[in-house]
Order: structure tokens, then C-alpha cells, then sequence
């Protein structure tokens, strides 16, 4: 709770990964990767409770193991297509149906083990104190979009017209990109239609490049796995 306002925190963790099998439950440094996010949530100083949001019968043994609470998602919602924004409005409803008088959601997409409970409490404070509608963690974008090029029918041209990718990195403007750790929200503040999570009046938190890998392949895993047993050392 922060400023006597309740806090809800959401793991989505779809069970048909593509990309890595059982993806949100495999091993990551000792402990299933979704095992991450939910001590993370538990770690905060304001989040009261912490929901799975889940069509996998083993994420939600794993996860209901590691403390969360786990609500189960309908296959509609479970598709390759499906957004996560919808999986969202389909946890408030029912916290809503239950009287749960949650004011904050907090995202923590199960896929971002490095993430520190300070990032999500800064992302919390942020939201509430400074009266925005939604907040999401941030970091230096890989490639500058000053940097980036466009190829139409064979033809290059730069992406953002009147660009110059020649230009020494401390002579481009700054650019950043979402790193997917952690979003929160209003929650009555939420749109009842759209696709996007973050609305309204949008604050930022910035986070280093080493605690803000998203993990979407096999390399990426390894990767996360050394980073966590270096930090354990």
C-alpha cells in the first residue's frame, strides 16, 4: 500500500511459448524463471497482493509453490495473438467482482528477472506522487532511430527524414526504449478499449542496461542465467 492506496501486482505467464518451452517455469540460476518476478513482488515495500495470470496448469502449480496468487486465464485470451492488455482488463473485472478496492496495478512481465524491487517501488512512487496515469521502466535504446534506415523496393533512405546516421553518438538526441521490467497504472484510469498500457500521463523510470534484459530467446536466457550467478557471487 502507498499513500493508503492498495497495490496490485499482475504476472501474465501464457503457457504456449514459441520461442523457449515451458519458457516461464524452466530454470533460471536456481529457480524457475516466473520465480523471479514473484519474489520481486514480494520484495516490494507497497505491493499487496501478487497475481498469476495463467491458461498453464504447471505455471500455476510453480507459481502458487512460490507464494502468488494465480487466477486462470481463458484460452481466448491465451493465443499467440492474444495482447496482454486484454489479459489485464480481464484481471481488473474480476478483482472488481470480488470487491478487491485495488487503486494501483503493477505489470511485471515474467521475463525480466534482473529487475530490483527498488526499480518497481520507484515506478510505484512515480505514479502515485507524482499524480501520473501511468508509468513503465525505461532504458537507452540500442539503436538510435537517428541511426536506422528504411529499404523500399532495394532504395535505402534514412528512417527519420532529415536524419544523419553519420553523426557521433554524443551528437544524436537522446532516444530510449521500453525495457519491458515494470508498468503501472491507474487502474480506473485504464481505458476500456485500445492496445496500449501505458495512457494518459505517462512518467518514466530509467533503468541500466545490465538489469534490463527481456528474455525472448535461448541466448538471452544464458546470458541471464550468468548475469544472476554473478550477482549471487
Amino acid at each position: 500500500m502507498i499513500s493508503n492506496q492498495k497495490v496490485v501486482a499482475v504476472i501474465p505467464a501464457r503457457a504456449g511459448s514459441k520461442s523457449i518451452p515451458d519458457k516461464n517455469i524452466r530454470n533460471l540460476a536456481g529457480k524457475p524463471l516466473i520465480a523471479w518476478s514473484i519474489d520481486v513482488a514480494q520484495r516490494s515495500k507497497y505491493i499487496d497482493r501478487v497475481i498469476v495470470s495463467t491458461d498453464g496448469d504447471k505455471i500455476a502449480e510453480v507459481s502458487r509453490e512460490f507464494g502468488a496468487e494465480v487466477l486462470s486465464r481463458p484460452s481466448e485470451l491465451a493465443q499467440d495473438s492474444s495482447l496482454v492488455i486484454d489479459s489485464i482488463r480481464h484481471v481488473i473485472a474480476t478483482l472488481r467482482q470480488e470487491g478487491d478496492a485495488s487503486v494501483v496495478l503493477v505489470l511485471l512481465e515474467p521475463t525480466s528477472p534482473l529487475r530490483e524491487p527498488d526499480d518497481v517501488d520507484n515506478v510505484i512512487e512515480q505514479l502515485v506522487m507524482k499524480s501520473y496515469d501511468s508509468v513503465a521502466t525505461f532504458r537507452q535504446a540500442e539503436l538510435n532511430p537517428h541511426r536506422a534506415w528504411k529499404i523500399i523496393d532495394g532504395q535505402v533512405c534514412t528512417f527519420i527524414q532529415g536524419a544523419i546516421p553519420w553523426l557521433p553518438r554524443q551528437q544524436q538526441p537522446e532516444a530510449w526504449q521500453l525495457n519491458g521490467a515494470v508498468y503501472a497504472f491507474i487502474i480506473d484510469k485504464l481505458p476500456s478499449d485500445g492496445v496500449s498500457i501505458l495512457f494518459g500521463k505517462i512518467g518514466s523510470v530509467i533503468m541500466p542496461e545490465e538489469r534490463s534484459l527481456d528474455i525472448d530467446n535461448n541466448i538471452q536466457f544464458e546470458i541471464a542465467s550468468a548475469l544472476l550467478k554473478d550477482r549471487a557471487l
